[in-house]
Order: structure tokens, then C-alpha cells, then sequence
């Protein structure tokens, strides 16, 4: 009997060993798909991932920008594409958490089609102006908006963006009234705050903290619960009186719903293992994020509470969808 535990014992071992054992990833390339043009935030995080997880791995991996219809285009074609790990999506708080609450129809399901990876970075959103702005802190856009309601312009990329919704509960918190300026971009918006056609703008960190650095903006606050390393100096909204506001944008990689669970355990390992390199914490810092690193669990439990947070901020404001 004591034999036949120790044999049975022996094999449920070996079973876990076997499931914990990591899976062959260099087969083949491995494309990390990036929802949005070369250049911008998520292009260059994306990069900066695929760079240090294939010099650490031996694994080829390539980066495709597939931008278009508020990245649904390429959640589309990760869900879409054969579950074996090869195809991965930087997802994003504004595609995969807002995309379902803002179009009418989508070709896949938020939840039932994506299967996570890994949490990777976040990134405050940052309010800036011009640098001889009137305006030196949160409460003096209030103030000013209070004195003209409605005249105060916020620049935001999208309507029902992250930064749009985050106007919303800053305008909600401080009872006033605030111009919401969609725009396309930061390219495209730049011109019009410089001009003094909109009073500030708001954007990701990771996007705007060139133009911070270079003295082209000035940053009033970011949005999260504690100060960005990137910009020590700036406040947050919970300090300006703001305590909840604290909504940070996220990246997460993700697969095809029915990508097995060891596929999923050796490429979050592989993530864990880049987020721990110092100078790849370092280079992300630099460039305005904050690392995440995490279990799939961890994405998953992110991911189904903004996208029920966000929703609700979306109902109250009667967003359209498209």
C-alpha cells in the first residue's frame, strides 16, 4: 500500500511538473499586433517589450501596427488568429475596456475572445497647458470655469476616450462646466492649444512627457493615486482635492480566447522576467509608464473592473455609440 501512495504520488509530481514546464516559443515568429500607428506611446511600449523579451527568450519577435476604428482592427484580428501564442495584442484601457461600451457592433467578445497574458505598464493621464498659461493649478481651471461655465475648452483624443471620461468625472467632482474638444491626436490638437483655441488638453503620460520635458507644455496634474517618477513635481488629482479621480491608462498583452494554459504561464513568465530587469524599468519610467507586472489573473481582474467602472461613467454621460 505505502508503494502504491509513493507511485501515485510520484505521478501527481510529475503531472505538475509537466504542466508547470515551459512551453517551446521559438518555433516560430511571434507577433506582438500594436493598435495604433508607428511613433506614438503604445508603438514604442510595444517595441520596447518585443526587444527585451526576444533578446532574453532567443525568440523572434516582430511588432505590426495595425491601427484603425479605435483598435478594433486589431483585436479583431488577435481573435481571429490560430491560439498558439504567436499572436499577441498590446491591449489598452481605451480599446479593449471602452471599445464594447461605445460601438453598436463588434466582431468580437471583450471577454469570451481574449485570453490574458500579462499586465504590462500604465500611465497616468496628464492635464497640460501652455507654458504662460493663467491657469497654474486644478483650481484655477475650476475657478475659471465656474466664473464662465461652458467656456473653458478641454482638449481630448476621442470622443469616449479615457481622457474624454476622466474630463466627465472632473467636471462631475468639481460641479462645472468644462468644453470637451475632440481631436485626433496630440498632432492634430497641438496647434490649437499653442494658439490659445483650446484652454488644455489632456492625454497620456507616455504620449505628452516629450513635449513636458522639452518645455513646449506645462503639466497641472496627473491621474493617479500617487506622482508619476517621470514628473516628481507635479501633483495628482487625489492631492488636489480630487480623491476619486485616480484612473490610470493600462497595457496588457493578450491572446486568442482558446490559447492553452501553458502557452499563457511560459509567456507571462517571459514578461515578469523583462519587468524585472532594472534598465527596462528604467526605460519605461523614462518614457512615462510605470511597470505592471502581474499574473494573467491579475489582467483579467483589471480588465473586468474598468471595463465595469468606465461603463458606468459612459451610461451617466450618454455617450452615443457608434
Amino acid at each position: 500500500m505505502k508503494s502504491l501512495k509513493k507511485m501515485v504520488f510520484g505521478l501527481a509530481l510529475s503531472a505538475c511538473a509537466m504542466t508547470a514546464a515551459a512551453v517551446d516559443m521559438a518555433g516560430g515568429p511571434i507577433t506582438f499586433i500594436s493598435p495604433f500607428p508607428p511613433g506614438g506611446g503604445t508603438d514604442t511600449l510595444t517595441r520596447m517589450m518585443a526587444t527585451a523579451i526576444g533578446e532574453a527568450q532567443g525568440w523572434n519577435i516582430v511588432v505590426e501596427n495595425k491601427p484603425g476604428a479605435g483598435g478594433n482592427l486589431a483585436l479583431d484580428a488577435t481573435a481571429r488568429a490560430r491560439p498558439d501564442g504567436h499572436t499577441l495584442v498590446m491591449a489598452q484601457t481605451d480599446n479593449i475596456v471602452l471599445n464594447p461600451w461605445l460601438y453598436k457592433k463588434l466582431s468580437y467578445d471583450t471577454f469570451k475572445d481574449f485570453k490574458p497574458v500579462a499586465p504590462v505598464a500604465s500611465s497616468p493621464s496628464v492635464f497640460v497647458v501652455v507654458p504662460d498659461s493663467p491657469y497654474k493649478t486644478l483650481s484655477d481651471v475650476v475657478a475659471a470655469a465656474k466664473a464662465k461655465p461652458g467656456e473653458v475648452s478641454l482638449g481630448i483624443p476621442g470622443i469616449g476616450g479615457s481622457g474624454d471620461l476622466i474630463g466627465y468625472l472632473w467636471r462631475n467632482a468639481a460641479d462645472m462646466e468644462l468644453m470637451h474638444v475632440p481631436y485626433r491626436g496630440w498632432s492634430q490638437a497641438f496647434p490649437d492649444l499653442m494658439s490659445g483655441r483650446i484652454a488644455l488638453y489632456t492625454g497620456s503620460l507616455a504620449s505628452l512627457l516629450p513635449q513636458i520635458s522639452s518645455g513646449k507644455v506645462r503639466a497641472l496634474a496627473v491621474v493617479a493615486d500617487q506622482r508619476s517618477p517621470a514628473l516628481p513635481d507635479v501633483p495628482t488629482f487625489v492631492e488636489s482635492g480630487f480623491p476619486t479621480i485616480n484612473q490610470t491608462i493600462w497595457w496588457g498583452l493578450m491572446a486568442p480566447g482558446q490559447t492553452p494554459d501553458d502557452v499563457v504561464a511560459t509567456l507571462n513568465d517571459a514578461v515578469n522576467q523583462a519587468l524585472k530587469k532594472p534598465e527596462i524599468v528604467e526605460k519605461l519610467e523614462k518614457a512615462g509608464y510605470n511597470v505592471l507586472p502581474g499574473t494573467p489573473e491579475d489582467l483579467a481582474k483589471r480588465h473586468r473592473a474598468d471595463h465595469e467602472a468606465f461603463g458606468k461613467v459612459v451610461q451617466q454621460v450618454g455617450i452615443p455609440q457608434q
